[in-house]
């Protein structure tokens, strides 16, 4: 937390911030009808409407509602219908029925917005305390979490219309036509003992990336890029989802019990391979790194190949060690890796499995407070990815970003980052 109170500059900054990172969600929803907002397609999706109410509800909830004296509260019905899963606010509406909310209307939605958009903009015009700021950067970055998960929602529910609609007019359609891949190229690391996560005060990290403690990494190599569709269907074509032996028990299950036999997204009409995506339904790209798969497919993955998962603290230390040359090019579907010799595709195509289960590091303390509930009670039966992907805001990355998803789980934009042990 900052000690000094924000200077005026300071001050206007955080505005422009708020009303950009405000507008990127509307930008977001620019291409969809009222009724494409309302879909939720499964329980762990969300509706497009719910995630524009939710996160101005954070704003009113942890900041006008508590630093504004004045501040008269929008709707007192959506302290329920938006709380997502803060036990301290109270009573949530249940996750799995949101697509049932067709009151209020996104124009309600919209309105809403406005409110309290505008009255966070005039509280901005007063000497704000350094807990206010950092109210408004913790809901900044939570919005921006929404925004990649509204893209992840939004895909998926799409994806279960048979006429496979566009989000957004393709126009990557050169990409298809990509040169070949070079087989990978894996990294050496020695070992060492190094810092993990961060205590810095002057750029915004989540608690879950604090405190800073030290780690001891044993020798390892590290895949310079992602691996690739076509290395992927290898992977089918040689009957890994009918065979046990590269699965872990909880993930044989979870395929035999869905009948998983590829990973989502994945169509194969008339013997040729597609993949559905923002833009459609596209012919599979063999170069583009793999997507949507679930920590069993990307563990036994790397088992078929002979190599592993790295860990987290692998994947921390080999980022740091990487010149960062990577911009997101606001393209919604991974591409093919920019170098065959050095590591890239860190943060800007896909999210990578780790074989880190979602624990606290040592000496971790919550966000005081009711907003502490964001990331601490969620470290159980979970697993750790790193980087960033598509859809992530370039703005909202960093190294120590920890980000989690239970092992099943495959509707976000996740890859596979290979390591193995060198001994």
């Amino acid at each position: 937390m900052r000690e000094c109170a924000l200077n005026n500059t300071n001050q206007n900054e955080l505005v422009k911030r708020f009303c950009s990172v405000r507008g990127e969600s509307l930008a977001i929803i620019e291409p969809l009808t009222v009724e494409d907002c309302q879909l939720q397609a499964m329980a762990d999706a969300s509706p497009s409407k719910w995630h524009l109410a939710h996160t101005t509800w954070f704003f009113e909830t942890f900041l006008l509602s508590v630093y504004c004296k004045q501040y008269t509260v929008f709707n007192s019905h959506y302290r329920m219908l938006f709380n997502s899963y803060y036990n301290g606010i109270g009573e949530q509406f249940k996750r799995a029925h949101r697509g049932s909310l067709s009151r209020p209307s996104l124009d309600e939605v919209l309105a809403y917005r406005e409110h309290v958009d505008s009255c966070v903009v005039e509280l901005l015009k007063t000497e704000v305390s350094p807990q206010i700021k950092d109210i408004i950067e913790l809901g900044l970055h939570h919005e921006q979490q929404h925004q990649e998960l509204m893209l992840m929602d939004i895909k998926y529910n799409f994806s279960v219309n048979p006429l496979f609609p566009q989000y957004k007019t393709s126009f990557l359609n050169s990409q298809n036509k990509s040169t070949d891949i070079k087989p990978l190229n894996f990294i050496n690391f020695e070992q060492g003992i190094i810092n993990i996560g961060t205590n810095a005060d002057d750029e915004f990290a989540y608690d879950n990336e604090r405190p800073k403690h030290q780690v001891l990494i044993h020798p390892f190599s590290f895949a310079n890029r992602l691996v690739t569709n076509g290395e992927y269907l290898e992977f089918i074509n040689a009957g890994a989802y009918s065979n046990p032996q590269y699965w872990l028990s909880d993930g044989w299950a979870n395929i035999q019990n869905n009948d998983l036999t590829q990973p989502l997204y994945w169509h194969c009409i008339d013997n040729e391979w597609f993949e559905f995506t923002h833009y459609g339904l596209e012919p599979l790209n063999l170069n583009a790194p793999i997507c949507h798969v679930s920590y069993f497919e990307a563990s036994a993955y790397a088992n078929f190949v002979k190599a592993r998962l790295p860990t987290e603290f692998e994947w921390e230390y080999a980022a740091k060690n990487t010149p960062s040359t990577e911009i997101n090019n606001h393209y919604l579907t991974p591409q093919q890796a920019k170098s065959d010799t050095e590591i890239n595709q860190l943060t800007d195509s896909c999210w990578q499995w780790t074989n880190s289960a979602y624990l606290p590091y040592p000496g971790f303390k919550p966000i005081e407070g009711i907003a502490g509930e964001y990331n601490g009670k969620f470290m159980n039966n979970q697993m750790v990815l790193r980087g960033g992907c598509v859809f992530t805001p370039q703005n909202h990355l960093r190294q120590t970003y920890r980000n989690f998803y239970y092992p099943h789980q495959a509707w976000m934009c996740s890859g596979i980052r290979l390591a193995k042990d060198i001994v």
